[in-house]
């Protein structure tokens, strides 16, 4: 290697780390297991408070599929604890994975009263 020739590959690579911090830095997607210990259950409604959601983190939903389902709503559906969209995705393996894109997410269980009553919905803002 020639003299000088080390320091122009250093002088990339310096480059190389600045694009990368400009552009937000590298992008590390994240597990979040909603309710902690406690699972998709009574209660986990102020689980997500507070926690830096961002875009392609995955949310595990862990429960009982005889006691809970998770259903993907929008703002109406949530407040009404109804399916809406009436296309709604319903989760039901009792260990789902769900993928996060930006914006609000909203989920309730759509079993029995658990999300009016029992307080089985969380919402959360995804950040990029």
């Amino acid at each position: 290697m020639a003299r000088g020739s080390g320091m122009k590959l250093a002088g990339h690579g310096l480059l190389l780390v600045f694009l990368i911090l400009l552009q937000g830095g590298v992008a590390h997607s994240r597990e979040w297991y909603v309710g902690d210990q406690k699972g998709w259950t009574f209660g986990v409604m102020g689980w997500p408070n507070f926690k830096p959601f961002r875009e392609g983190d995955v949310l595990v939903f862990k429960y009982d599929r005889a006691a809970q389902n998770v259903i993907m709503v929008d703002d109406f559906g949530f407040g009404t604890c109804t399916r809406h969209p009436a296309n709604a995705t319903v989760y039901d393996s009792g260990n789902d994975r769900i993928r996060l894109s930006r914006g609000l997410v909203n989920f309730i269980s759509g079993v029995s009263d658990n999300c009016y009553k029992g307080g089985v919905k969380i919402t959360l803002t995804v950040r990029v």
